[in-house]
Formats: C-alpha cells, sequence, structure tokens
C-alpha cells in the first residue's frame, strides 16, 4: 500500500471515528479549516500587546476534537498490525500539534492577564474578551495577591499609599498595554484611508487588502477586531 493510501485511509477512518463528537469535528476539512484558524489565532495572541476576544465556537470545536483524537489513540494503542502502528503515529502526531497550539495560545493570553491584571478589572471591554475560567482566573489570582502585598508590606504602609490602583498625581499605578506599540498586520479588506500618525505630521495610508503594513497597535485595534485585518 502506498503511502497516499494510508493518508487516505487515515482521514477517512479519523472522519468515522469522531464525526459522533460534535457538528464537523469529524469533517476533514473542517479539521484542516479550524487548525489554520487556531493557529492564525495564536499569532495573534502572541503579537497583539492586549488580549484579544476568546473564540468560543472555535476552541469548543478544537477540544471537542482534542478529547475524540484521545479516545481513539487508547483504543489503538496495543494494537500489534504495522499499519494499525503507522496509522497510530500519525493519530499521536496530529494531537501534538493541536495541543501544542492550545497550550501555547492559553499562556500567552494567561501572560497579559497577569501583566495586566488591575488594568483588565477595571475595563469592561477588555474584560469582556475573556473566557468564564479565565475571568475567575483573573479574579482569584488578583485577589491572592492583594492579600499577599498587605500581609507582606502594604499593610506597613499609611492607609493612602496602600491602593494598588492609585492616580494620584496624574500618574496611575496600572500597567496598561502599549497602544502605540508596533505590529505587523495584514489586510483582508479594503479599509480605505487610515491615518497612522508620524513623527511631526499626521500620515495617512490607504489599507487595501493584500498589504503588509507596520502600525501602531492603536491604528489597527478596532480593525483587528473587527476581523478586517490580521496581525502576523
Amino acid at each position: 500500500m502506498e503511502i497516499d493510501d494510508i493518508l487516505a485511509d487515515v482521514d477517512q477512518s479519523f472522519a468515522a471515528q469522531t464525526r459522533g463528537a460534535g457538528a464537523g469535528v469529524g469533517d476533514a476539512a473542517s479539521a484542516a479549516a479550524d487548525l489554520q484558524e487556531l493557529t492564525r489565532r495564536w499569532v495573534a495572541e502572541r503579537v497583539a500587546p492586549e488580549v484579544l476576544p476568546w473564540p468560543d465556537a472555535l476552541m469548543e470545536r478544537v477540544m471537542d476534537r482534542v478529547r475524540a483524537q484521545i479516545e481513539l489513540v487508547e483504543e489503538q494503542t496495543g494494537n500489534m498490525d504495522p499499519k494499525a502502528n503507522f496509522r497510530l503515529i500519525l493519530y499521536q502526531t496530529e494531537l501534538e500539534r493541536f495541543k501544542f497550539l492550545v497550550r501555547s495560545f492559553l499562556r500567552a493570553r494567561i501572560a497579559k492577564i497577569d501583566k495586566y491584571a488591575l488594568h483588565t478589572l477595571s475595563t469592561p471591554a477588555v474584560l469582556s474578551r475573556l473566557s468564564l475560567p479565565e475571568r475567575q482566573y483573573l479574579s482569584q489570582h488578583q485577589a491572592l495577591l492583594s492579600s499577599h502585598y498587605a500581609a507582606s508590606f502594604l499593610a506597613q504602609f499609611p492607609e493612602k499609599l496602600q491602593r494598588l490602583d492609585d492616580n494620584a498625581g496624574g500618574v496611575s499605578m496600572i500597567d496598561a498595554p502599549d497602544a502605540d506599540a508596533a505590529v505587523f498586520c495584514r489586510v483582508l479588506r479594503d479599509c480605505g484611508v487610515v491615518a497612522v500618525g508620524g513623527v511631526d505630521e499626521e500620515t495617512e495610508v490607504d489599507m487595501n487588502r493584500g498589504d503588509v503594513l507596520v502600525v501602531r497597535w492603536s491604528v489597527v485595534r478596532e480593525r483587528v477586531l473587527a476581523g478586517d485585518v490580521e496581525l502576523i
């Protein structure tokens, strides 16, 4: 049997085994599309200065597919047929690829949640981008951190100096993402003429589909959230 035949057989077998895991989960085309979308989300999350919206539907399909694949690998483990063993290696490789992307995607989000905890809690628009487990983690993590700071040293300060969100003198103690950070982006849909700022005077750029630009995050934030521009 040729390698192409084995790969085709693997695709058909996996689709048959995972079709019951949810709508579209067992579809090879859907799996490829989800993998591509997850990769794009992962790249964007690592590049964006602030946390991006949680992709509910995508992550639900991905996690259903991962669970189905784990069950399939467990069922195939121990089969002495060489063809089945090769198929099992392909299953495991695909599973590890999905697991790596999911772990790295979550770690990128958690790193920003930890770094900008108070900013996220005090900004409803940003807080709404988190999943329910992420919001629970953020609240519990910040409560533990505040309790630790108070027990370690804050309790020894005057009361007016104990706040972690103080903004006396016009200087806020809350760390916020750098809106002027430079990002690489690709235009997915025509956006027209956009003001991108400048050193001495305002500069405008015509953002057309397919253009790759380096701009400030604040310039493309709303367009990234709307899906007109993607980070690369």
